[in-house]
């Protein structure tokens, strides 16, 4: 695909290797227009928005691998397991990801046990929850 082949090149001239081997995953609650059906909208109660959720996954450098979008209602923790999993099949070098608290939970064993029973050749991602430093309002 073009937009691989288009990241592939800006890895390289960022000095990075061709295939990423980290990854990064956040979600992003949206209004969603009336027009949008109401079985692909939900409500994000921690943010107030009715409508959709966007689930990434970028490498180190912002460069988006997959993504997912859900309806708002979908807790982080739910919405990143099919994400990791898409994550797993496009990207067999990716080892690492990191989430934020929103991603609390069992995640990190699914995601461990769902990797060796898919591939027990390969190393199982290894997923660390990144918490912001005291009162800090964004990253």
């Amino acid at each position: 695909m073009m937009h691989d082949e288009l990241r592939r090149q800006c890895r390289i001239a960022a000095g990075r290797r061709p295939e990423p081997t980290a990854a990064i995953i956040d979600s992003q609650s949206v209004k969603a227009a009336e027009t949008v059906s109401k079985n692909s909208r939900g409500f994000d109660a921690g943010k107030k928005v009715q409508g959709r959720k966007r689930h990434i996954a970028v490498d180190t450098i912002g460069l988006l691998l997959t993504v997912l979008v859900t309806a708002a209602g979908v807790q982080d923790r739910d919405g990143a397991r099919p994400l990791l999993w898409n994550l797993r099949k496009a990207f067999r070098t990716v080892q690492q990801a990191w989430a934020d608290s929103g991603y609390a939970g069992k995640l990190v064993t699914w995601a461990k046990k769902q990797a060796q029973a898919q591939a027990p050749d390969r190393p199982a991602h290894r997923i660390a929850q990144v918490h912001r430093a005291g009162r800090a309002a964004g990253w």
